[in-house]
């Protein structure tokens, strides 16, 4: 598979952020993907590294399959956390979870407004509408400058497709979230 798009921005020796960051056009042309289906915006087609199965699904079945549908979302989604930025929003092992625990702490957010939306993410039973739920979260993680790992942002994507790949995902984001019994979460908060 080739590189993936926030990957090229990221150096193979050191594995930290080069310092050089994704041109504005190249976020537009990303942030144009929003609330569309894989595939469908030509403007982003140069910027997906998955490509159909060897036996033509997408001639086959005329959609894209599970792993685009996977990229494209989190392809727009990074065109919306990386605008304006000036540091790189992909950072490894940033997981979701523990980044919505920091947007959850910070003095930008309310907690209870942070859990609200949290609880609507993961109850979304669809991957459209996951996505739609958390371009908001992802939005409030751009304003407090909170990166994410967008390379297992697309894996737990492509395993939303499926109820049991969503309860591992999930699962997943309550570990990072909750960390339960954290002596450094405020009481109440």
């Amino acid at each position: 598979m080739a590189q993936r798009y926030w990957n090229k921005y990221i150096s193979g020796e050191t594995g930290k952020w080069t310092e050089v960051l994704p041109p504005g056009e190249d976020l537009a042309a990303l942030r144009s993907g929003l609330g569309r289906e894989a595939l469908t915006v030509p403007k982003m087609w140069q910027f997906y590294s998955v490509t159909a199965e060897p036996d033509g699904d997408l001639e086959r079945f005329g959609a894209a399959n599970t792993r685009q549908q996977a990229e494209h979302a989190a392809l727009t989604l990074f065109g919306v956390h990386q605008q304006s930025q000036r540091v790189l929003m992909h950072q490894r092992d940033a997981g979701l979870g523990t980044a919505l625990r920091a947007l959850r702490r910070h003095d930008k957010s309310s907690g209870d407004a942070v859990d609200r939306r949290v609880e609507a993410l993961v109850t979304s039973t669809s991957v459209a509408m996951m996505t739609y739920r958390l371009r908001g979260l992802v939005i409030q993680l751009r304003d407090i400058g909170q990166p994410l790992d967008y390379d297992r942002l697309v894996n737990q994507v492509e395993r939303w497709h499926w109820p049991a790949g969503r309860q591992s995902v999930r699962k997943g984001w309550a570990q990072g979230y909750q960390r339960w019994g954290d002596p450094t979460e405020p009481a109440g908060n």
